[in-house]
């Protein structure tokens, strides 16, 4: 049977060179970073080198770079940093988020009592900006803007030179949840002026569990998990090592050839697409897929002319990876709460299903995929 990965945005396969180098640090690297006899201050070396590393990467000083068991903890930790110690007492935010904010801003709207408004969705999913600078405008509250850099589920690259600007002019703070950027974009952080980051290691060939949070200098930071000085006292909890250092590996690796690597993905994407037109009438895309400047050449989401419950079951019977809107909705019968945010109802009920590659997909698999879309909608 063929195996066909296409859910990269869910997860990616490790890169062998970052499993070698996790297995050989498993092997000779077991100390403690918090101890400080010479196994501990080995231990502590390569957390710091490889802390200094990710932080040029973003042109950025390692004090800045907070290590964190992945995207899900960092958002939490400056959703709540920012309410009980910067002072933030409105949220902006959209509703398309990924849950892990728009579940967190609601439990501090319950918690904290802190306003929050929802800016606008356009109907390709991008964020309308003319709104989201009246809501700035029109309140004067301490405010932290959080808004996805890439929608996790249909792709679309939000324009964050503009609400950086309308961030900047408004006092407000900015936080971007970015776990779908590193490792596929450059991002120079100050070049775009973005006080909070989230970046996690699965996304880019690296391990799972671990990730880390840019913090802008002179923010202090108030942990969420508390027990420990590890992190500067920003993360309670013995490093995970061997994960951050191949969480380092792996953002290397993903930027050695960045730009033909993101020419052969987009070119296999544009292909995709040219394939699921000439094969399937009425075939649709959500979000901006054949933008090449304001969608993600990772993400395609692919709106079906009917409802056809049984197609990511009758994938996977084939072979076939792929999600239905994001992995973190796996076996919700809710649907998507994106599209049902951006499609109308008639459009929400057609199956959609996301597809999403790396650098080791190929033009036969896609041809594979499309003969078996053919026999089910052709």
């Amino acid at each position: 049977m063929n195996k066909i990965y296409f859910d990269n945005a869910a997860t990616t396969p490790i890169h062998p060179k970052v499993i070698e180098l996790i297995t050989n640090s498993m092997q000779t690297v077991f100390g403690n970073p918090s101890s400080s006899h010479l196994f501990g201050r080995s231990a502590k070396a390569l957390v710091e080198t490889a802390r200094k590393n990710i932080a040029k990467r973003l042109n950025v000083t390692a004090s800045e770079i907070v290590f964190t068991a992945g995207g899900s903890e960092a958002d939490n930790m400056i959703l709540r940093n920012a309410v009980n110690n910067l002072g933030v007492s409105r949220i902006i935010t959209s509703k398309i988020e990924h849950h892990a904010v728009l579940h967190t801003v609601a439990d501090l709207k319950n918690e904290d009592n802190i306003n929050v408004d929802y800016v606008n969705i356009l109907d390709d999913g991008s964020i309308d900006t003319e709104h989201l600078e009246e809501l700035l405008i029109n309140d004067s509250s301490k405010t932290l803007v959080s808004l996805m850099y890439i929608n996790n589920e249909i792709g679309t690259i939000l324009d964050v030179k503009t609400v950086s600007r309308l961030c900047q002019e408004s006092n407000a703070l900015f936080h971007s949840d970015a776990v779908q950027v590193f490792g596929h974009y450059n991002l120079d952080l100050q070049k775009i002026p973005i006080d909070f980051v989230v970046a996690s290691a699965h996304k880019f060939h690296g391990p799972k569990g671990v990730g880390f949070t840019y913090f802008k200098k002179g923010f202090g930071i108030k942990p969420i998990l508390t027990g420990g000085e590890q992190e500067r006292g920003a993360r309670a909890g013995t490093e995970n090592v061997h994960s951050i250092i191949g969480m380092e590996k792996a953002l290397e690796l993903a930027y050695e050839n960045l730009e033909a690597d993101q020419q052969y993905i987009q070119n296999l994407k544009n292909y995709f697409i040219e394939q699921l037109k000439s094969t399937i009438k009425e075939i649709a895309f959500n979000g901006l897929a054949t933008d090449v400047e304001k969608s993600s050449y990772v993400i395609l989401n692919v709106r079906f002319p009917i409802d056809s419950a049984m197609l990511l079951f009758n994938l996977d019977m084939k072979g076939i990876a792929a999600s239905g809107g994001s992995a973190c909705q796996s076996g919700s019968s809710m649907g998507s709460h994106v599209l049902n945010e951006i499609l109308s109802q008639e459009d929400a009920q057609k199956t959609s299903v996301r597809f999403s590659f790396n650098k080791h997909n190929t033009r036969k698999e896609v041809d594979f995929v499309v003969g078996i879309l053919k026999d089910v909608f052709g």
